[in-house]
């Protein structure tokens, strides 16, 4: 069955004075939900507050402008999340359950019921549930924002559920071709429960991110943070599926067993991406030294091929001393 990779931005799912929210519906773009996996774009406004709320998948969020949790700064705080959905209340969408507000937990209950539950009575409780009349996000007039306590008091519980990946060293950095930062379970262990991997990759004008694939039953999502590509896709049977520009704010998704390649263009491109595996060592890559194609014994590989021994070597000699991303030929 063929699937329909065509990149795609989102839509605004809700909009109002403290931020917006936008979502990849898989209704438009079908492959979230055959893929399991979700994508959302989170717009906080100065003093944009999200209200308390849980969701039914695990995800990432990729802090693309200012601070996180609340906008209590002058600009606009923008997060991208990423994440898998086998278990979503709608596979391919990230469903969420908000404690307050118009469409909060809350304000569900009969005031009989909450006021039992918290030994009130039913005009307390009828203020607990209606006083919050925002649905998703609310802006907080200047005196709440103070009053909000700062997220960073805490290290322990900071240190295990956020990472700052632009303070990483690259994992792979190659001159004109730029570089890669990755996450998994044994740099960042939350990544474990989550089931996922993750990775930022900046690519300087016309260089390469060489095709790669898993090697388990995983899938790739891609976020473009910045900049334009062009890439493609080849699923089963060597069939190139995608070949297409993608541009900043739109997200790709790569099922399962398929393979992508990417080239950045005039002003480069920067994007995060996950993997459902918390293991990078499931990311199995085409070019470079530690590729599939270096792996194999140049018998194998000329038998392969079916090319003369010298274009073998060759061809083993260009792997041996390149990597994953790729730089440009002049």
């Amino acid at each position: 069955m063929d699937m329909e990779l065509t990149p795609m931005f989102s839509k605004a799912m809700f909009e109002g004075e403290g931020g917006s929210y936008y979502s990849w519906s898989s209704k438009e773009f079908a492959v979230l939900g055959e893929a399991m996996v979700g994508a959302g774009l989170l717009v906080l406004k100065p003093g944009g507050f999200a209200l308390p709320h849980c969701a039914d998948s695990s995800k990432l969020g990729y802090v693309l402008q200012v601070s996180w949790w609340y906008n209590h700064g002058n600009s606009n705080c923008v997060i991208a999340f990423l994440g898998e959905t086998s278990k979503a209340y709608i596979p391919g969408e990230f469903t969420y359950f908000l404690l307050t507000g118009t469409l909060g937990i809350l304000g569900g209950f009969s005031t009989e019921f909450t006021s039992k539950a918290l030994h009130i009575n039913q005009n307390e409780a009828n203020i607990l549930a209606k006083s919050q009349t925002g649905v998703l996000i609310v802006k907080l007039d200047p005196e709440d924002r103070n009053k909000i306590p700062q997220p960073h008091q805490n290290i322990n519980i900071v240190n295990k559920y956020v990472k700052n990946i632009l303070r990483y060293s690259p994992d792979i950095h190659v001159d004109r071709a730029g570089e890669a930062t990755s996450f998994t379970e044994k740099n960042f262990p939350i990544l474990e429960e989550i089931g996922v991997s993750c990775s930022l990759v900046k690519l300087e004008t016309d260089a390469m991110l060489s095709p790669l694939y898993t090697c388990v039953s995983s899938v790739q999502v891609f976020y473009v943070v910045k900049g334009t590509a062009k890439v493609e896709i080849v699923g089963m049977n060597g069939k190139l599926v995608l070949d297409n520009k993608i541009v900043a704010g739109q997200v790709v998704v790569v099922p399962r067993f398929f393979t992508i390649g990417v080239v950045a263009q005039d002003q480069g491109m920067e994007c995060f991406s996950i993997t459902t595996t918390s293991r990078l060592a499931d990311v199995v890559n085409f070019g470079g030294k530690e590729s599939v194609l270096n792996a194999f014994a140049p018998s194998v590989l000329q038998s392969a091929l079916n090319v003369p021994p010298d274009f073998v070597k060759f061809i083993k000699g260009k792997l041996a001393n390149s990597d994953i991303l790729v730089p440009p030929m002049n």
